[in-house]
């Protein structure tokens, strides 16, 4: 297979490799255990190094799409539809003590710096009371670091802005309501179920396998909402594979429901690529879901909800008059940082510090 690569292009030459592969695996040309070319056919044919060749087989090998066998090159282990109860294998982590959870240390420096920054040029505007979805400055540099780190197209009008996931959580219960029955990883992050359970939502625990949730579970659970981490979940570490993403959309979509997707650690991947989130996937279905507490500070309670479309006005009718959580002035702040491309220059050193094993503890 030929892949035509362009040298004018922003895109990195193996990301525009990596983009023609998947969508060739994605699209069946290269199904299930097929044999790929060869690093080597493969960069004589699309005019390419070896070394780019490589590098766009290292990232489709760490999203799950191909693995490397020794001695006999790369394989499609992706998935589309021939999911059965032994696709998902038991995990080998144990996960009676969870590991410590692992974030980036945000240099204090340019925290101060741009607070200083606000309260000069800002002013009195910190003091003033908060739209109740957020600050429209602080949800259009939101929706712009989202198309440029991860593709999506989103208005800031599908933005909600909260003081950290569990007050994110509780939104959405009240949002898709009691008709529904959730769907949690088991094990989880404590604090989902516990504000669900406190909503009076009925809640099934799904077991996690190797890749994600067992698609055993998956296939006897009578929920129609799932909420997941597709990255690192906590406190098992686990990434749901290609294969595995795919099958939960199609879950959902064979249910009528909703996707809630939790993804706290997503930016601190060690991929030479940003992870993609399942909303870009399917925007209708998907709640997307982050908080900044793992990426500045524990101490900074902000996170944001980006809803489907078709779920803006029933969020406006229902819960539109709820104010705020966070104020003016961290909320400014924020913006400041996403907006000067000081979030993202932070978000990229600690990516590569994980990649060459000098991962940052707070």
């Amino acid at each position: 297979m030929t892949y035509t690569i362009d040298p004018n292009s922003a895109t990195p030459a193996y990301l525009q490799l990596y983009y023609a592969i998947r969508a060739d695996i994605i699209g069946g040309v290269y199904p299930c255990n097929a044999r790929l070319p060869s690093k080597r056919l493969l960069a004589e044919e699309s005019g390419v190094s070896v070394i780019t060749a490589e590098h766009a087989y290292a990232i489709l090998a760490e999203e799950g799409y191909i693995e490397p066998r020794r001695r006999s090159g790369y394989f499609v282990i992706y998935r589309s539809d021939d999911f059965s109860a032994a696709a998902s294998l038991p995990m080998s982590t144990p996960t009676g003590s969870a590991p410590e959870r692992r974030a980036g240390e945000f240099p204090f420096s340019v925290l101060a710096k741009t607070m200083r920054r606000v309260l000069t040029d800002y002013g009195e505007r910190i003091l003033i009371k908060s739209p109740n979805h957020g600050c429209l400055e602080l949800r259009q540099a939101i929706a712009a670091y989202l198309a440029r780190m991860g593709g999506l197209k989103i208005r800031p009008e599908q933005i909600v802005v909260g003081a950290g996931a569990e007050y994110l959580y509780s939104l959405i219960a009240q949002l898709l309501g009691k008709s529904h029955t959730f769907a949690l990883e088991s094990p989880s992050y404590e604090k989902i179920r516990r504000v669900y359970a406190a909503c009076g939502l009925d809640i099934e625990l799904l077991p996690m396998g190797a890749d994600g949730i067992l698609s055993s579970a998956l296939e006897q659970s009578r929920a129609t909402v799932l909420h997941t981490t597709p990255f690192h979940s906590f406190p098992t570490g686990v990434t749901a594979d290609a294969s595995k993403r795919s099958e939960y959309l199609r879950w959902v979509r064979a249910r009528n429901g909703f996707l809630i997707e939790d993804n706290f650690d997503s930016e601190l991947t060690v991929s030479r690529k940003a992870e993609e989130p399942l909303f870009g996937s399917a925007p209708d279905i998907v709640l997307y879901l982050n908080t900044f507490s793992h990426t500045i500070a524990p101490s900074l309670r902000m996170g944001y909800l980006v809803l489907p479309e078709g779920l803006c006005a029933p969020f406006e009718e229902m819960l539109g008059f709820y104010s705020c959580t966070v104020p003016m002035f961290e909320q400014f702040v924020l913006a400041e940082l996403l907006n000067s491309g000081d979030f993202e220059r932070h978000i990229n050193r600690v990516r590569r510090a994980r990649r060459k094993g000098g991962d940052l503890v707070i």
